[in-house]
């Protein structure tokens, strides 16, 4: 009953969503809005796009209330998080607007109807839908460069050592890769192409990722070409000190799992396998329980 209920909520609004906007289909969208719906279009899911859809008109109000300040946290997080799935910043106020809505008008619903923990559920959903999404997104992103980066620059400095040049070798490089690094490292080198300076490149790419691997990598390039130092020796360099971080956030990851995994065996394993054992020494003693059943 509760599950056709909501289905019924969720649908009505749908329904206001949908004849607000046959209303105003003669109304155009203003050019970045429409370049935002159009972005990623192709790289995200049918319900996504249709979400994004619904929501894009709202999206300057959305972003009004929101403030300047929260737009661009909002904004980098988003650039953290690698844009998923064409996420630009009039694509998450689309979605924060229908997922309030929803959320929000049926939690009111529940609410009025006694059932506190269904209508919490509803106003967590509205709140935190989509930032769900981006810290998820964030943690991913992050956990594949840092394993991608270290083995990117032992094969970047053997393509160096070739006799290559530190621009062409990013590209040759680059090219053999897939994924959030190699995205990221033909930004790069787009911006240098454009007439950005290398320091100033390296230096956006490291305020795009929020990673200490990123951060070494970039400013151990920095100080190397400051004082003259090989890039060769540089990269391995570098590589080596990302192994040997990885290994010891792995031994510390290990120590914290430790006692976890003891807390967890001493309050539930050992319980159940002493009332195991007892029920089984028991039964199989030969003892009479009818007097304590009445049989």
């Amino acid at each position: 009953m509760e599950l056709l209920l909501a289905t019924v909520m969720g649908l009505s609004v749908w329904g206001v969503f949908a004849g607000v906007r046959m209303y105003r289909a003669d109304a155009k969208l203003p050019p970045d809005l429409a370049l935002a719906l159009e972005v990623g279009s192709t790289r995200t899911g049918a319900v996504d796009s249709l979400v994004d859809r619904a929501g894009m008109r709202y999206a300057p109000a959305v972003l009004r209330l929101m403030g300047p300040k929260q737009v661009a946290r909002y904004r980098r997080k988003i650039d953290l998080a690698g844009n998923p799935g064409g996420l630009t910043i009039d694509r998450y106020a689309a979605r924060r607007a229908v997922y309030g809505a929803l959320g929000g008008f049926g939690g009111l619903v529940f609410l009025l109807q006694g059932r506190i923990v269904l209508a919490l559920v509803l106003f967590a959903f509205a709140a935190f839908w989509t930032e769900v999404g981006i810290w998820a997104a964030i943690r991913i992103r992050k956990d594949v460069i840092e394993r991608t980066l270290p083995d990117f620059l032992d094969v970047l400095a053997v393509v160096v050592s070739a006799g290559l040049g530190f621009r062409q070798a990013l590209g040759r490089v680059a090219s053999k890769y897939e994924g959030p690094w190699a995205d990221e490292i033909r930004i790069t080198l787009h911006q240098m192409d454009l007439g950005v300076s290398r320091r100033e490149a390296f230096a956006e790419l490291r305020r795009r990722n929020d990673s200490e691997q990123v951060a070494m990598f970039v400013t151990a390039l920095q100080q190397g070409e400051e004082l003259g130092a090989p890039i060769v020796d540089t990269l391995v360099s570098i590589a080596k000190d990302m192994r040997r971080t990885d290994a010891q956030n792995a031994r510390r990851k290990a120590a914290r799992a430790v006692p976890r995994a003891t807390l967890m065996i001493t309050t539930f394993m050992v319980p159940a396998t002493m009332l195991l054992l007892g029920a089984g020494l028991l039964l199989g003693s030969g003892t009479d329980f009818s007097p304590l059943t009445g049989d």
